[in-house]
């Protein structure tokens, strides 16, 4: 997924909340991909949906290269141009992460995926296939959980079981697991449902509806759906201390 926070739980200083310590085996690996995906809690004990997709500054640098790439093309049907503006606000974040001496993984991370999308746009000076490379990194996305519900190892059980303390034991109770894989196919659908609307505006060559849906269904629609998976794999004691409003 291509939306993590740019601070696993526990890595800033002023954040005091008692982390776990992975696991040795796999275990531990689990546990490392859970803090590097960054899933933060609130003081409340629910999902920080905001800080876990990186604040207001993860969400501008996730949103804002594609959306200027849209909006300059759009208006001046110049691809160059379009490009040039896509990766200079990427490059923008970047610097400003430098200069406040603030974690880079989102950042670099962006500016490398904007760059990829201008190379592929230009290699074949058509303006859609910015948007291709994130076609691909959505199907391989949706492969990699699939498999990971089919051997029991469900994504959203690695990214919110160590959040919630349970470590890697929610593996031992099949209701559990069923619950952590639910909510993977949840996450699931809202990578499959970027496909289904936004392939179809690909094929059409229609610029700037795929633009418009790319920013509404990017890093929104994966906090959106990030919420409901974490909702929906609440253990029972947790559902009891937060009752829905």
């Amino acid at each position: 997924m291509n939306q993590p926070a740019e601070n696993p739980p526990g890595s800033d200083p002023s954040d005091n909340r008692e982390v776990p310590q992975p696991e040795p085996g796999m275990g531990g690996l689990a546990g490392q991909y859970a803090a590097k995906a960054g899933v933060r809690q609130d003081e409340s004990g629910r999902i920080d949906v905001l800080q876990s997709i990186g604040g207001v500054r993860g969400l501008a640098e996730s949103i804002l290269p594609g959306l200027l790439f849209t909006v300059v093309f759009t208006i001046l049907r110049d691809l160059q141009l379009a490009l040039v503006a896509a990766l200079a606000v990427s490059a923008v974040f970047t610097v400003i992460r430098l200069l406040t001496r603030t974690p880079l993984t989102q950042a670099l991370s962006g500016l490398v995926g904007v760059a990829i999308c201008a190379f592929v746009a230009n290699r074949t000076g058509n303006a859609e296939d910015f948007f291709l490379p994130g076609f691909f990194t959505n199907a391989a996305y949706i492969v990699g959980m699939a498999v990971s519900i089919a051997v029991r190892w469900p994504l959203a059980g690695l990214l919110f079981g160590f959040i919630r303390g349970e470590g890697t034991e929610w593996r031992k109770q099949p209701a559990r697991i069923r619950a952590y894989s639910l909510a993977t196919w949840l996450i699931v659908a809202v990578l499959a449902l970027r496909l289904i609307v936004q392939v179809p505006l690909y094929l059409a060559d229609n610029i700037a509806a795929l633009g418009a849906t790319r920013v509404a269904m990017g890093v929104p629609l994966y906090a959106l759906g990030l919420w409901f998976a974490w909702l929906v794999s609440r253990p029972a004691l947790e559902k009891q201390q937060h009752p829905p409003a």
